[in-house]
Order: structure tokens, then C-alpha cells, then sequence
């Protein structure tokens, strides 16, 4: 199946996919099952609206008090029965009541904007473990973290400033054109409308151009974090080559190219700034030239020409703001698109539906003639049929590259057959649910990684809600729990990124605790032992043995001295199994297990 690739939101994309991508966010702004949410969206708006019609009124109580002031002025006369002093503090409360409401509004709005932005971080984050190991091994860890970190932020963005921004903005300057027309005459309106328009429309066109280069900086600032992630990760491999200079080297280069898109988008930023001054200066002055001539053959009064300035200057800010607002919400409707293309992608592995959760009653694995590539034009596994009794330890081996760890990525279902089935006491894996499947099979890998948390937290993560008393329980059969105990901090203590406070073998044994304490039917030991020393490994394969007791296990083996007392040892070749028995009966054959066991023997001489 051919992935679809994340979406490129180009500058003739953008408007059709601009409004998916808004209608797409809109249920988090109106939920049908979140009747608060809704009441919080009508309040706000109500205290929107009320703060808008106290500002643009505002104005009004400001020309009063100059006329009163002047000895002039046709305003209503309970207006000017005020006096100067008393309309200029109305004006003051005024101007602090338009604020007031602003603020109150934000504060009604915040819960809202903040349910939103943790609901679609959870379902990005739900999302990406649903994903299949396919996706995640061809794509950036660090890339995914910034898509997800952006779109996020992205949609809060866009809530909160297309409700409160855009609509407010537009209502504002219409009450605005309202005033001026009823207030003055027609020829304000125009001239007004004119600068509006072409605020607009400049605004508009140089953004655009702006969004190309906003994109291009986000994907430089992405594949610099990635590098630096990548890098920092891989500390101990940076470390033996002596490769700091060069990551750094590496990194500087990732960064320099951030510094040139970066530029270009400050640079572009100034032209947009002094062309939208250069607008509304312009419009400022015609306005206040026409005011100017009406107060010098007394059409109009002092206090009108200071009212339209007012209302110059109250049309300016929310325009110039504007700007700011078109750029962001450009660039969060194209952040969100990426994350939303993040959340359209299909997972490779699903249930299907009403399928039943898995029963376990012995164990049984049976491998029906199974097939399987991880690319068509390269299958890995042919014609594959093999059987593991229950209670059983059967153990894989083979040259790199004949199937074996793939075996194991089948049978945990990250990938699903291309032909045969895989079946558990007779249940085929793709009939079940995958948390039944998952539950049922423990696994020890080659490399075990632990979370950045205690020891105590890493083998708990084996069963959620286990007491205490079952972690050490875990611990002693793992032949950790001594070690443990001699610790300062005990189970309390840190294992550090990815667990490099521990020494291999010691997070084999956390690997192994965490195993035994989830208790599976089912035991896949993937080269458990290989990246482990001699004597550490006869430490930790006691531990693998009691692990398997009782359960029926499968070892993917790549130290044949590990697997000699299987009660069969299955050897594949080239994707099919060449010859199966037991460690006796496959060095009487003197075939390919007596040839590999031969040379592993030579070299540990």
C-alpha cells in the first residue's frame, strides 16, 4: 500500500484547504457533548459585542468634552450638561469599561481555548501509538515532536483569534463606517473604505509571499531539532568516534540554514510593516484634511475633528494588528494542517470489527505457511509453518538477515502476514484484538530501553496498578532485587535517558522484571543476550529460564550456547526453514546448525 505523504499547503492550496482545516477545528470550539464549552462561546461573544459597541461610543463622549470646552458643538444637550470635567472622566471610564470587557471576555473564553488544545493533544498523542512500526521507523522522532508541539499550539491560535480578532475586527470597523457616514457624510466612508481595502488586499498579497518563507524556516527549524535530538540521543556513539566537532559542524549547518530563512522572513516582516504605515498615514490625513476644512468654514466643530482622529486611530490599531493576526493564522493553518495529516494517517494495523478479545488456554503457536516482505519486491519469510506446543521453548536461529526477528514482529503483530496466518491455541492474530494479543505475550528484547523515571516505575510499567510487593517479587525472579536494595535511593532510583545509569546486563534484568511482572502465557525472547558479555549472560539467561517456566516460549537466538537445551531448535535460511530438532539430533545431521554451532565454538576459543 502506498502512503500518502504529509500534506504541502501551497499558496494556491491554502484557501480551500485553509477551510477544511477550520471546519476541522471548529468541533473543538462547539462540542455537541460539552454543553459548557457552548455557554462559555455565547457569553464571550455577548461580552464582546457589548465591549465593542462602549468602544466605538467612546469617541463621542471625548467631542463632547472638547466642545464643551471649545463654547461650540450641536451634541445632545444632556451630553453637554455635563460639563467638561464629568465627560472627560466618562470618557476615561469609558475607554477602562472597553478594556474591562475585553479582559472579561478573555477570562470567560481561557477554559475553553485551554479544553481544546488538551483534547487534540491527547488524540495526537493517542494517535501516533496507534501508528504502525512501518510509519514510525521512516519518519524523524524529532520532526513528529515539533509537527505535533505546533499544530497544537496552532489550534488554540486559531480559536481564540478568528472568534475574537477577526469577527471582532470586522465588526468594529463596520460600526466604525456606520458612525462616519451617519456622523459626517459619505466621503468619509470612502475614503475610509478605500484604505481598508487597500490595507487589506497589501496585507493579504505580502503574507502570502511571507507564508512560503515562514514555511520554509519551519522546516529548516525542524530539521535542525531533529538533528540536535538525533545527536543528543546517540551521545555514547558521538562520544567513542569523537564526533563532537562534527555534530556540532552538523548541527551549525542545519542552523545556518535556519538563518537565511529566518532572515528572509525578518526582512519581508519590515516590508510589510512600512508598507501597511504608509496606508494608514495616508488615509489618517486625507481624513483629517477633510475634518480640517470642515472646522475652517464651520461645518464641523473642534470636537468632530478631534472625534475622527479618534476614530482614525481606533480603526489603525485593530488594522495594524491585523497583520500580525492574517500572518499567524496563516502560518497556524499550516502548522495545523500538518498535524491534522498526522492524524489522517491510517493505521496499517487495525481490528476489525466486533472481533473478540484473545483466549489463551495453553499457548499453542502455529506459523501456517506464512509469507511476509516488508517490501513486496523483497519477501523475508516463505512458505513459513512451524508449531510451538504449549509450554514449550522453541528457539530460532540463522544467519543475519534470514527472518528471525521478523518472526517476532509478526507474532506481537506490528505487521501483519502477506500470505499463511499465525495462530495462538488456534486463533488467528488478525481475528483478535490487539490489546488481547498484546497482553497475552511478554517480550525481552535484545536492547532494553527504559523510560527516563525510576526503577521502580520501569518494572511497574509491566502491569498497571501492581503493588510494591509485586515489583519486588518481579525483581527478586529477575535477580535484580539485591542490587536494587544496595542503591541509596532503592526503587526510587533514576535510570536516566533511555536507562544509561544502568549497565546492560542490569537492564536486561529491569527488562526481565517488568516481563515477569505482566505475567504473559507467552514468552518472545529476542536475542535477549547477544550484546551482553559471557559471564553477565550466564547471570541473565538464569533469569531467562526462570522466566519461561511454565510458558510457552519462543527465543530468537544468535549465541547457540544459549539455546542448547530447547526442546527444539528451528534454523532458518533465506526466509525457510532449513532443519529443525533438537541441539542432539541437529549436530548428529552434521547441516547448517552443526556448521554454525562449529564456528561460534571456534571463536570463543
Amino acid at each position: 500500500m502506498r502512503r500518502r505523504g504529509p500534506t504541502k499547503l501551497t499558496t494556491t492550496e491554502m484557501p480551500q484547504n485553509g477551510m477544511a482545516i477550520v471546519r476541522r477545528a471548529l468541533p473543538y470550539l462547539w462540542p455537541s457533548d460539552a454543553p459548557w464549552v457552548r455557554r462559555r462561546v455565547v457569553i464571550a461573544l455577548t461580552v464582546l459585542f457589548i465591549g465593542k459597541l462602549i468602544a466605538v461610543g467612546t469617541p463621542f463622549f471625548y467631542k463632547a468634552a472638547v466642545d464643551s470646552l471649545a463654547g461650540e458643538g450641536d451634541s445632545a444637550a444632556w451630553l453637554m450638561s455635563l460639563g467638561a470635567i464629568a465627560l472627560t472622566v466618562v470618557y476615561g471610564l469609558s475607554r477602562l469599561m472597553s478594556v474591562g470587557f475585553q479582559q472579561l471576555r478573555d477570562v470567560v473564553f481561557a477554559p475553553v481555548g485551554q479544553k481544546a488544545l488538551r483534547q487534540v493533544a491527547y488524540e495526537t498523542f493517542a494517535h501516533m501509538h496507534r501508528l504502525s512500526m512501518r510509519y514510525h521507523i521512516t519518519r524523524r522522532t524529532g520532526g513528529l515532536s515539533r509537527i505535533i508541539e505546533r499544530g497544537v499550539k496552532g489550534v488554540d491560535f486559531l480559536l481564540r483569534f478568528l472568534l475574537f480578532s477577526i469577527g471582532p475586527l470586522v465588526l468594529e470597523l463596520l460600526m466604525v463606517a456606520v458612525v462616519l457616514w451617519w456622523a459626517f457624510d459619505i466621503w468619509y466612508l470612502v475614503v475610509v473604505a478605500v484604505v481598508i481595502w487597500g490595507y487589506v488586499a497589501f496585507t493579504f498579497r505580502v503574507t502570502e509571499w511571507r507564508v512560503k518563507q515562514r514555511k520554509e524556516m519551519n522546516d529548516q527549524d525542524t530539521d535542525a531539532n531533529q538533528k540536535a535530538i538525533d545527536s543528543l540521543l546517540n551521545f555514547e556513539t558521538v562520544k567513542y568516534f569523537g564526533a563532537e566537532a562534527r555534530e556540532a559542524a552538523r548541527y551549525d549547518r542545519a542552523m545556518e540554514k535556519y538563518e537565511r530563512a529566518a532572515l528572509k522572513t525578518q526582512y519581508s516582516l519590515a516590508f510589510l510593516n512600512f508598507g501597511q504605515s504608509f496606508l494608514i498615514t495616508g488615509g489618517l490625513i486625507a481624513v483629517m484634511v477633510m475634518a480640517g476644512i470642515g472646522v475652517s468654514n464651520g461645518t464641523l466643530t473642534v470636537g468632530d475633528f478631534v472625534m475622527v482622529n479618534a476614530y482614525m486611530i481606533q480603526i489603525t490599531m485593530p488594522l495594524n494588528f491585523l497583520g500580525t493576526v492574517y500572518r499567524e493564522i496563516r502560518q497556524a493553518l499550516v502548522d495545523m494542517g500538518e498535524m491534522f495529516d498526522l492524524l489522517e494517517q491510517p493505521a496499517e494495523i487495525r481490528d476489525r470489527p466486533g472481533a473478540p478479545a484473545l483466549e489463551v488456554r495453553g499457548g499453542a503457536l502455529e506459523f501456517d505457511r506464512v509469507d511476509f516482505g516488508y517490501d513486496p519486491e523483497r519477501p523475508i519469510l516463505r512458505d513459513l509453518s512451524l508449531t510451538v506446543e504449549p509450554g514449550q521453548k522453541v528457539a530460532i536461529v540463522g544467519p543475519s538477515g534470514s527472518g528471525k526477528s521478523t518472526i517476532g514482529r509478526l507474532l506481537f503483530r506490528f505487521y501483519d502476514v502477506t500470505g499463511g496466518a499465525i495462530r495462538i491455541d488456534g486463533q488467528d492474530l488478525r481475528e483478535v484484538t490487539q490489546d488481547s494479543l498484546h497482553a497475552q505475550i511478554g517480550v525481552v528484547p535484545q536492547d532494553t530501553v527504559l523510560f527516563n523515571d525510576t526503577i521502580g516505575y520501569n518494572i511497574a510499567y509491566g502491569r498497571d496498578g501492581a503493588t510494591q510487593e509485586e515489583i519486588e517479587a518481579a525483581a527478586r525472579a529477575a535477580q535484580i532485587h539485591e542490587f536494587v536494595a544496595s542503591l541509596p535511593d532503592g526503587y526510587d532510583t533514576t535510570v536516566g535517558e533511555r536507562g544509561l545509569k544502568l549497565s546492560g546486563g542490569e537492564k536486561q534484568r529491569v527488562g526481565i522484571a517488568r516481563t515477569l511482572l505482566k505475567n504473559p502465557p507467552v514468552l518472545l525472547l529476542d536475542e535477549a543476550t547477544s550484546a551482553l558479555d559471557t559471564e553477565t549472560e550466564r547471570g541473565i539467561q538464569a533469569a531467562l529460564d526462570r522466566a519461561g517456566e511454565g510458558r510457552t516460549v519462543l527465543v530468537i537466538a544468535h549465541r547457540l550456547s544459549t539455546i542448547a537445551d530447547a526442546d527444539r531448535i528451528v534454523v532458518l535460511e533465506a526466509g525457510r526453514i532449513a532443519e529443525e530438532g533438537t541441539h542432539a539430533e541437529l549436530l548428529a545431521r552434521r547441516g547448517r546448525y552443526a556448521a554454525l554451532w562449529a564456528r561460534q565454538e571456534a571463536e570463543a576459543a
